[in-house]
């Protein structure tokens, strides 16, 4: 799978994440403080992440700041995508299943690399509800 992920420091998991996402066989798209090229600035760095979803250069994108919030909000500015933030495996689980998310955003200050494990494993593992009134929701968002 082809993940984008954005960071906007080399702070906490930051390389940690590119790492354990390479290997579990993930292809990683580089952005913001993880591209030396980029802006490493939270909202743009989110914003590209996001952007190579909505755009099919990426499957998927996780998306990375201090407290995981401002990553989230960038990303969900984009059409089309679903950005979760997620601080356990039960949520990033929920996010998959109830909400059809296709970005994950961490905080760097409070993901261990315990948890982060734990957070990839629910995520990449959750299957999106096939249950009508949750597809009905996720359809929704579109109207919004």
């Amino acid at each position: 799978m082809r993940i984008a992920v954005a960071a906007d420091s080399l702070d906490g998991v930051a390389e940690r994440v590119v790492e354990e996402l390479r290997n579990r066989g993930h292809v990683v798209i580089p952005h913001g403080a993880l591209d030396v090229d980029e802006r490493a600035d939270w909202a743009w760095a989110a914003e590209r992440a996001a952007r190579d979803v909505r755009d099919g250069r990426a499957d998927q994108a996780v998306v990375c700041c201090w407290t995981g919030t401002g990553a989230s909000i960038a990303a969900n500015k984009v059409g089309g995508v679903r950005a979760a933030l997620c601080t356990d495996a039960y949520t990033a689980d929920g996010a998959r299943k109830w909400n059809d998310a296709n970005v994950l955003a961490l905080s760097l200050r409070l993901t261990s690399d315990v948890v982060l494990a734990e957070i990839l494993d629910a995520w990449f593992s959750g299957e999106p509800s096939t249950d009508a009134a949750d597809r009905a929701n996720v359809s929704h968002l579109a109207d919004i």
